[in-house]
């Protein structure tokens, strides 16, 4: 039986709740051995981002080229790529190595309000990255940029900006509520041939929100990586990250927005 394999193209968060790291943490939780390519080192902690240095592109493609050269890779998960020649790197790589299953998790900011993306990579991963996922997780500020339009409003313009970004050539776009407002978050699934679902569920309450995107993209692609389908590696990892998110209170990590708990199926609950 082999063993299921991903790969994250993402940078590194000093710690430890987001990017590289917690794309592997996820994959580990779900039963997935994890591989990395770092295009990025940051600084960080759970109150921001206070440096980032660039990995060189050709060094980015080395690395994705040493993992597929020897590991049966069943799935990429794509996070913060911050310059336009490591988008065009990894484009050039994902397309030589043509993986079967490509989730884009298009990062411009971290949960602090640092941005990650610069302006011209944005035209680069709209140009280069989007027309290679087979699903892409843009939040709501992120499809609005990438579509051009305002930040939506309702389900019904989520829906439309979902569109927007299958015309730009995703295979599909899960348009994620977080950012909304309410006492519910809905996620908007639509597909390039036709299928279309929304995810609904409470609102989370909780400062420990630091990892969010990177974990649902993460799940989702560990979910591909088992040879799952799109629709049931999406619900699965939505259940994945709301456990993540209802026992995040129970780790005490920094002074800032904090992790959520990628363990919490093994670490012990805190006594309340």
């Amino acid at each position: 039986m082999s063993t299921p394999i991903a790969l994250t193209v993402a940078g590194s968060d000093s710690s430890g709740g987001a990017g590289v790291q917690a794309d592997l943490k996820t994959f580990s939780a779900l039963g997935v051995y994890g591989a990395s390519a770092i295009v990025a080192l940051t600084a960080q902690n759970t109150r921001g981002v206070t440096a980032i240095h660039d990995v060189p592109a050709d060094m980015v493609t080395a690395q994705i080229d040493a993992v597929f050269d020897d590991l049966a890779v069943g799935a990429v998960k794509i996070g913060m790529v911050s310059q336009s020649a490591t988008i065009e790197a990894i484009a050039e790589a994902l397309t030589r190595r043509a993986p079967k299953a490509v989730v884009v998790d298009p990062v411009m900011v971290a949960s602090s309000g640092a941005r990650l993306l610069s302006e011209d990579a944005v035209e680069t991963l709209t140009r280069r990255l989007i027309p290679l996922a087979t699903l892409l997780t843009p939040n709501l500020p992120e499809a609005a940029v990438l579509t051009g339009r305002a930040i939506a409003r309702d389900e019904a313009e989520m829906a439309a900006q979902a569109e927007a970004l299958l015309a730009l050539g995703a295979r599909a776009v899960l348009v994620k509520g977080g950012h909304g407002d309410g006492p519910d978050s809905v996620d908007v699934l639509r597909t390039a041939e036709g299928a279309a679902r929304r995810f609904i569920g409470p609102r989370r309450v909780t400062r420990n929100t630091h990892g969010t995107g990177c974990t649902l993209s993460s799940a989702v692609a560990a979910g591909l990586a088992k040879g799952a389908g799109l629709e049931d590696a999406v619900a699965a990892a939505k259940a994945y990250l709301r456990a993540a998110l209802d026992q995040a209170d129970d780790l005490n990590i920094g002074h800032g927005h904090g992790p959520v708990h990628h363990f919490h199926a093994w670490w012990p609950l805190a006594e309340r």
